[in-house]
């Protein structure tokens, strides 16, 4: 198996996902338990480190209306408002 920060999200993501699912069954020994705790730990910091950086990319490419580079907040609430602003104004 690769090293957990060499995984890409979506596989991270699968990874943690299946950890959680055999964390659930009660037929693991507490020593199993504990080492799957762990590794799903590492797995979502993982995740959240790579989110972030995602969401400041974003930040990063968003531009104003005249063209001039500035950074705006990534809040999906106000993206889903932009999204109905698409249709043409008369």
């Amino acid at each position: 198996m690769a090293q957990t920060s060499e995984l890409k999200y979506e596989d991270a993501l699968k990874r943690l996902e299946k950890l959680v699912s055999e964390l659930d069954r009660s037929e693991l020994d507490l020593e199993t338990r504990l080492k799957k705790f762990e590794e799903g730990t590492k797995l979502a910091r993982q995740l959240l480190v790579k989110l972030d950086q995602a969401k400041k990319r974003v930040e990063k490419l968003v531009k104003t209306n005249v063209g001039e580079a500035s950074l705006v907040p990534f809040d999906t609430e106000e993206a889903d408002a932009d999204d109905d602003d698409d249709e043409p104004t008369s």
